[in-house]
């Protein structure tokens, strides 16, 4: 992870963390001055996603350390294990809405009036944002993924909130506001589902669903001057950046100008910049896959 990646999401991390800080102060402020306990609430759940904000930023921040001491890969597995604490957070929010949901359908309370709607949509603006700022990063990296996520589904909450309101002033029907909680929670939860499965599959050092493991396996085989592969491991060092370990029987003795195009075509071809080769004759891979 190069030093243009961190500081370049140093920035945006900073710059989304501070504008949903003062939203949170916004909605204590204005929770206790109309004594909305429903404004209180989500500003709890914006303050825990705040907390997933810090939580990525600083797996970006660990990830691009050098390795040191019993790390020899460095922190890069931070920013995996962050994308599945995040997954984990959205879940854990999805649960807390449901169940406040549940509880306005058997006791159904007037949802407070336009100043609701209006810190609503301040929020709705707000976490539309910050979302912005990592919608681009989000398709490569899972950890910027999650923290999208994380300020989508805060931008839907507050939108639902806008609405419902909007729509109970109009038609007086309260069942409208926890309803609209279970369309966001059916979108939260479309949405992070693929999240969590990849984000629990890089920890279980998968191969990333990026990167095919028959099509490399191929690729080898095809290659001029390698009759055969084994031991091929395929991992996710970070969100970013992927491994690769295999054993090459090679039809004549290995050089290094193969090594040398074989990392070159593996990084240009599948992303996969650290790689580490073994390459044996016929009888040495005999050995070596018998043993």
């Amino acid at each position: 992870m190069g030093h243009h990646h961190t500081s370049h999401y140093g920035k945006l991390f900073a710059i989304g963390i501070g504008l949903n800080i003062t939203y949170v102060v916004v909605e204590v402020f204005y929770g206790f001055i109309i004594n909305s306990s429903a404004l209180l609430a989500d500003a709890g759940h914006n303050a825990s996603d705040v907390l997933s904000l810090i939580f990525a930023w600083l797996a970006i921040w660990l990830a691009a350390k050098s390795p040191k001491g019993r790390f020899t890969y460095g922190f890069k597995k931070a920013t995996i294990l962050t994308s599945l604490l995040n997954a984990l957070l959205l879940f854990a929010a999805v649960f807390i809405i449901a169940w406040e949901a549940i509880e306005k359908l058997q006791n159904p309370v007037p949802v407070p009036g336009q100043q609701v709607m209006v810190v609503a949509g301040i929020g709705v603006l707000i976490n539309t944002l910050t979302a912005l700022l990592f919608m681009k990063g989000r398709k490569g990296d899972l950890n910027i993924k999650g923290a999208f996520l994380h300020m989508a589904a805060d931008a839907a909450v507050s939108l639902g909130v806008v609405l419902s309101g909007f729509f109970i002033i109009r038609t007086g029907w309260q069942w409208i506001d926890p309803m609209m909680s279970f369309l966001i929670i059916g979108v939260i939860v479309w949405s992070t589902w693929k999240l969590f499965i990849e984000s629990v599959n890089l920890s279980l050092d998968a191969a990333p669903a990026d990167v095919n493991v028959n099509e490399v396996e191929s690729f080898f085989l095809q290659y001029p001057g390698i009759d055969g592969v084994h031991d091929l491991h395929i991992w996710a060092l970070s969100t970013i950046e992927n491994a690769l370990t295999v054993h090459l029987e090679l039809s004549e003795s290995g050089s290094d100008q193969l090594v040398s195009q074989l990392k070159m075509a593996l990084a240009n071809r599948f992303g996969l910049r650290y790689v580490t080769l073994q390459v044996e004759d016929r009888n040495m891979a005999l050995n070596c896959v018998t043993c």
